[in-house]
């Protein structure tokens, strides 16, 4: 009559509790990984939003030098009525000395009067649009020295980023490479399903033993039967509250 095979001989002829094993080791390097993210604080997300504060304020410095151009260009558009208008006075003077009766000497003068009054709204076009360029001017300055700011200060995140990158590459490095290999040995379903958990759960947890009769990521009480299922490693089971892959207790990681 053959032997009784022990519980680790069991275990090592399980593919379920392969399968568990492996996914728990994921877990536990996924977990490693993240504590070395938690040194990083809030910095990639400051970083983050430094940067992206500093490309809404080029942008509106583009939108004010553009609108510094077009102003610009508007005192050009009154300079050249001006020069037109005075080209038209200096037409009509002639032109007045040539006249025959008071009809069109009225007539000419009418236009002299129309083209002064042209010449009175221009600059005072330009008085208005100077003033507006001053205001603009301000504003351009304004935003250049908060743009320099920032950059400065996000200059000054990215370098505290960096030494803590710096300071934790070589083991996450590890931690990946080691993730990669644990991947290769579970089937692609799996994976799908682990991560998915991963995403959804605010600290990270897929995986989770049950202890004390209750599921160690919502603390859910389980039941006996179930408990007594995951134990056997028959299959792969999940938390019937928060859905998370349950694991025995005991389960080994290397």
């Amino acid at each position: 009559m053959p032997a009784k095979k022990t519980k680790e001989e069991a275990k090592k002829t399980n593919p379920v509790s392969d399968k568990l094993e492996g996914l728990c080791e994921l877990q536990d390097v996924d977990s490693k990984i993240d504590k070395l993210k938690i040194l990083r604080g809030e910095l990639p997300l400051e970083v983050l939003d430094l940067e992206s504060e500093i490309e809404k304020l080029n942008e509106h410095l583009s939108n004010q030098v553009d609108g510094e151009n077009e102003l610009n260009n508007s005192i050009s558009v009154q300079k050249q009525k001006i020069e037109d208008a005075n080209a038209l006075i200096e037409k009509y003077n002639t032109q007045q000395m040539k006249v025959r009766n008071n009809r069109e000497f009225d007539a000419i003068n009418k236009e002299l009067e129309f083209q002064s009054l042209e010449i009175e709204l221009s600059n005072k076009k330009i008085t208005s649009i100077e003033s507006d360029i001053a205001q603009n001017a301000d504003k351009i300055k304004l935003l250049k020295t908060k743009i320099k700011g920032r950059k400065k200060y996000l200059k000054v995140k990215k370098g505290e980023l960096d030494a803590i990158i710096q300071s934790t590459e070589k083991d996450e490095a590890k931690l990946n490479s080691k993730k990669k290999k644990l991947e290769k040995n579970i089937e692609d379903r799996l994976i799908g399903v682990y991560e998915n958990l991963r995403s959804t759960s605010k600290n990270g947890l897929a995986v989770v033993p049950v202890e004390r009769g209750a599921c160690g990521g919502c603390f859910s009480s389980i039941t006996s039967q179930h408990s007594l299922n995951i134990r056997l490693r028959k299959d792969i089971l999940f938390c019937e509250n928060c859905g998370r892959i349950l694991v025995p207790s005991d389960i080994s990681v290397d």
